[in-house]
């Protein structure tokens, strides 16, 4: 299995922001997580959604939505694991 983080970011208060990332091949499972660097006394910090667009036979381009449900900015780093 490979794993590692694709990249690192800081989500305004109370937005959204989308990344993405390209060329990943078509053939590979990748799962994707999101977690907040920034430390909270309590509660949900983010939330995060997944879309993918075939670019073409070989690539996909993965679209990462990331929520900020505080009224903080929050530091995030985007995790995957390649499971094939």
């Amino acid at each position: 299995m490979r794993v590692g983080v694709q990249f690192t970011g800081t989500v305004n208060p109370n937005s959204t922001q989308k990344w993405f990332t390209f060329n990943w091949p078509a053939n590979w499972h990748v799962v994707w997580n999101v977690v907040p660097t920034s430390t909270a006394a309590s509660g949900q910090q983010i939330e995060w959604k997944v879309e993918v667009t075939r670019t073409s036979a070989q690539y996909f381009t993965y679209w990462i939505s990331i929520q900020n449900l505080t009224a903080v900015p929050v530091n995030i780093e985007a995790r995957y694991a390649v499971l094939n």
